[in-house]
């Protein structure tokens, strides 16, 4: 039996469409662990798992941006925090769907994330 290691297994799955984020999160699973690049995007092993077989049937834009702006360094510019990684913007506008008022920061990104074009009521 042969035991394939993450990287092979996408390459498998994808084949030559093999997107360059899921390239690096099966790269990123075979420097360390699935479980630990779990833990580093805030997302399950399964997931990243179902991911790597191109058998994942929820939002692969979602997982794109948590996987570029966690792994790859992506950023967006945002007008209050300045340059931020996108799984990180996602994460305000995730937040942004639900008010609280506990805390300046997160009043202030309630209202600037309500106003961005980014957060224009696709999933997150």
């Amino acid at each position: 039996m042969i035991i394939a290691g993450p990287l092979a297994i996408a390459r498998q799955s994808w084949g030559a469409d093999l997107p360059d984020w899921v390239a690096r999160l099966a790269a990123e699973c075979e420097a360390t662990s699935q479980n630990a690049v779990a833990k580093r995007i805030g997302r399950s092993a399964g997931l990243i798992s179902s991911v790597l077989r191109k058998k994942y049937k929820g939002d692969m834009i979602v997982t794109e941006d948590i996987v570029r702006g966690a792994l790859m360094s992506a950023t967006i510019a945002c007008p209050v925090r300045g340059d931020m990684p996108t799984h990180v913007c996602r994460s305000w506008r995730e937040k942004s769907k639900r008010f609280a008022g506990n805390n300046a920061e997160r009043v202030t990104m309630y209202r600037a994330c309500h106003r961005c074009p980014r957060n224009s009521g696709e999933p997150t």
